[in-house]
Order: C-alpha cells, then sequence, then structure tokens
C-alpha cells in the first residue's frame, strides 16, 4: 500500500522542511489539500523544484475549472476531486494531471461514483472530514472499502483520514492501493518510524475482527442438508475464494471444504470418481478465529500458526459462522 503523506499536516516546520523529511523517509507520495486557494499552486510549484516525489492533490471547490490553467502550469501525477463541493457543476479538469479520482465522504452513496467512472480511475474515501487533520478513523469505511471494490472492481480505493498504524494494516488487508497520513507521522517520535509502521506494522489495537471483516452473506457456505460435490464446486466458484464453509441449519460451522480438500478427495477416488462423497472433504477441525478478537490478537495467531494462512472463517462465542477473513488483498494492495 502506497503512503500519500499531506506536507499541511505538520504546520510548525516550512513545507520544503516537511518534504525533504517526508522523501528522506521514502514516503511515496506528497498530499496537498486546496481548498478553492490558488495560493496553494504556489507551495506546489515550490515543492516541484524540491522533490521527485509524485504530487497527490486534492481539490475542495465548487469550481474545479476555475483551476484548470493552473493546473496546467504546474502538473500533477493524481488529481481528486471532492464530489459534494461540486454541486451541479459537473464539468472538471482533462489536463494537468496523469489519474483522476473523485473523493466521497462518508455519508455519500458509493453511486454517486458512478457518473464519473468512465473519467476517474480511482476513488478516496474520506474517513473523517475533508481537509482536516488529526480526525478519527470512522470504521464504517471498511465495509464501503468492500462494497466499493464489488461494485467497481477495475478502480483503485485510496483512503484519507485516521489513518494509523493499526488502521493501515486493515487497509492493506482489504486492498487499499494508497492511504492518505498526515498528523500521524508528525505525532510520533520520528516520521521514519511512523512511516514503517504505516507500510507493515501494527501497534496498539482498537478494532475487532467484526469491524471489517467480509459479513455472513459476502461468505461461501453450504448447509450441511444440501451437502453435494456439486454444490460444494459451485459454492467456492461464485465466491472465488478457494473454500466454503459448511453449516448446520441454525448456522452452526460444522466444518469446511477448501480447494486442497477437493484436489485430495479426487485423487483418493480417482479410479472411481462415482463413489466420491462430499462428506468426505470436510476438515471438521478447521483453523477459525473468533469475531472479538482484537487485531493484535489476530496477528498472534496468525503468526503461531503451523501452515501459511490464505482465509479464515470467523466465528462467535456460540460456534456460528458470522464472515471470513481472506489475506490475498493484503498482497493485491502492494500492487
Amino acid at each position: 500500500m502506497r503512503i500519500s503523506a499531506s506536507i499541511y499536516a505538520n504546520g510548525e516546520k516550512d513545507i520544503l522542511e516537511t518534504v525533504k523529511e517526508l522523501e528522506a523517509h521514502h514516503a511515496d507520495m506528497l498530499h496537498i489539500d486546496c481548498k478553492h486557494d490558488f495560493s496553494v499552486f504556489d507551495d506546489l510549484a515550490r515543492v516541484k523544484q524540491e522533490t521527485s516525489l509524485p504530487l497527490d492533490l486534492h481539490l475542495i471547490t465548487s469550481k474545479p475549472m476555475d483551476f484548470a490553467s493552473a493546473l496546467e502550469s504546474n502538473p500533477v501525477e493524481l488529481l481528486t476531486i471532492q464530489y459534494e463541493n461540486l454541486g451541479g457543476s459537473r464539468e472538471l479538469p482533462t489536463k494537468g494531471f496523469k489519474k483522476l479520482g473523485l473523493a466521497l465522504t462518508s455519508n455519500t452513496p458509493l453511486d454517486a461514483f458512478a457518473e464519473f467512472a468512465d473519467s476517474c480511475d480511482f476513488v478516496l474515501l474520506m474517513a473523517t472530514e475533508p481537509g482536516v487533520s488529526g480526525g478519527s478513523f470512522n470504521k464504517d469505511n471498511f465495509q464501503r472499502i468492500r462494497e466499493f471494490k464489488q461494485k467497481f472492481p477495475n478502480k483503485r480505493v485510496h483512503v484519507d483520514g485516521g489513518v494509523n498504524a493499526e488502521v493501515s494494516f486493515i487497509l492493506r488487508n482489504l486492498g487499499v492501493h494508497c492511504a492518505v497520513s498526515g498528523s500521524y507521522l508528525f505525532k510520533q517520535q520520528s516520521v521514519a518510524g511512523a512511516m514503517l509502521t504505516l507500510k507493515s506494522g501494527q501497534t496498539d489495537s482498537h478494532y475487532r475482527v467484526r469491524d471489517f471483516m467480509q459479513s455472513l452473506n459476502e461468505t461461501p457456505r453450504v448447509n450441511l442438508s444440501q451437502l453435494s460435490l456439486k454444490t460444494v464446486l459451485q459454492s467456492i466458484e461464485d465466491a472465488r475464494m478457494a473454500f466454503t464453509a459448511v453449516v448446520d441449519k441454525a448456522g452452526f460451522m460444522k466444518g469446511m471444504i477448501s480447494n486442497a480438500d477437493v484436489r485430495k478427495g479426487l485423487l483418493r477416488n480417482i479410479d472411481n470418481l462415482s463413489s466420491l462423497q462430499a462428506e468426505s472433504l470436510i476438515n471438521l477441525k478447521p483453523i477459525t478465529v473468533n469475531e472479538e478478537m482484537t487485531v493484535t490478537e489476530l496477528l498472534r495467531f496468525i503468526r503461531i500458526q503451523s501452515i501459511p494462512i490464505n482465509y479464515l472463517p470467523v466465528i462467535n462465542s456460540e460456534g456460528k459462522l458470522t464472515g471470513s477473513l481472506t489475506f490475498n488483498d493484503l498482497i493485491k494492495g502492494e500492487a
């Protein structure tokens, strides 16, 4: 996951000092908020003279075309337009940037992106108030990220607001391409340490598995009473998660069948496939996690496992299936 560091979050230093510090500590991009303020482009021009880092401009205005000329004179790699400030205006700049994004606050329906999907490369989900540094992350955005990726699978997801080490881990797991960070970087003892934890670490835990897991409706499962080789294969194929959970009528988890379990079952019965019984494929003691686990507990649990973990069914304290975790996006988000 890329880190776009907000150059205005460190109010104690001149922006060029901040830029050099961020560059030295391997920020991937520099984030610049512009609330209909043309003087921001003076700062942008100064920054471009001092660094080759990509510039990530967030334009918050009801008249984005007013900035078309300034953008052509001072082009940026990423331009993001704040949707809620557009009002009735729909004309957007077409030059002065390489990638265009649309920013949405937490209260704006994701379907708003559809109107701009043909011209926008990514969405910027605002987890706090746009242009205000230091707010707390709204955990509803974990679900919004999953929903957006389902609605617009070919568009990248960027997130801004309240991104700390723990949130960063969850965002990476959800396949977020870029996270904007400002106050977190400069409130830590060192920018270097903060950048490292945003990219690969995790500290104090406030969120639980249920806050960011895939919901029950998103989790592949087959009812024990309807179990057959066909229903198992269809469930795995439809979800594309390499496994399906097996549950009883009450929703209690009775086991799990993975691609590997199916493959082993086929090999055992290769000379007489008609004798293969779906029940024989069930792993009766699968690795699961409880929905109340904190992120810290989850990471500790994964580390002690003797096999690589690509996905995990999630259960509640009663043993009922409530969701799932998949770690494929943890890798995709780094690409």
